[in-house]
């Protein structure tokens, strides 16, 4: 099957089988390596990348089910909500083991895209559909309202 997608701003024609994971064209495709595997069943919130301005779990969404000309943004576009979000996370440390770094700033991203003026309840909210086994939140959550007074 054919597909016209837009990732990072690169728009992109591939013939790509239907039942190729989002997740294993980006990593193996592209070579957009920060996208992660975790759990593979949607759960976790790993993988996670905007579609179409709304954060999906790249592990289960088959290629056959994006529409055509839809836009993927990775933790590796050149966003701007994305690239303050990804310096906040350096600057409050709230990045620890790595497994689920990916997928809040991803999450954050689409969080602040959808509201800047978010509060700490939707915070927590707009964050819960990705585990972090390492912490209590509390560096994440300082690091995204740290970026939402800049924006």
């Amino acid at each position: 099957m054919i597909i016209r997608i837009t990732i990072n701003g690169r728009f992109i024609v591939r013939d790509v089988p239907p039942n190729r994971r989002l997740l294993d064209f980006l990593r193996e495709d592209l070579g957009l390596k920060g996208t992660k595997y975790g759990c593979d069943q949607g759960e976790c919130g790993a993988c996670s990348v905007i579609l179409n301005d709304k954060i999906v779990t790249s592990c289960i969404i088959l290629m056959a089910q994006i529409p055509l000309n839809s836009t993927v943004l990775t933790i590796e576009g050149t966003d701007s909500v994305l690239q303050l979000i990804q310096e906040k996370f350096k600057e409050f440390g709230a990045a620890q083991c790595g497994a689920c770094t990916t997928g809040m700033i991803m999450a954050a991203t689409s969080l602040l895209h959808l509201n800047p003026n978010v509060n700490q309840e939707e915070i927590e909210e707009g964050l819960c559909g990705v585990l972090c086994r390492c912490t209590g939140y509390t560096k994440i959550y300082d690091a995204v309202k740290e970026a939402q007074k800049q924006l």
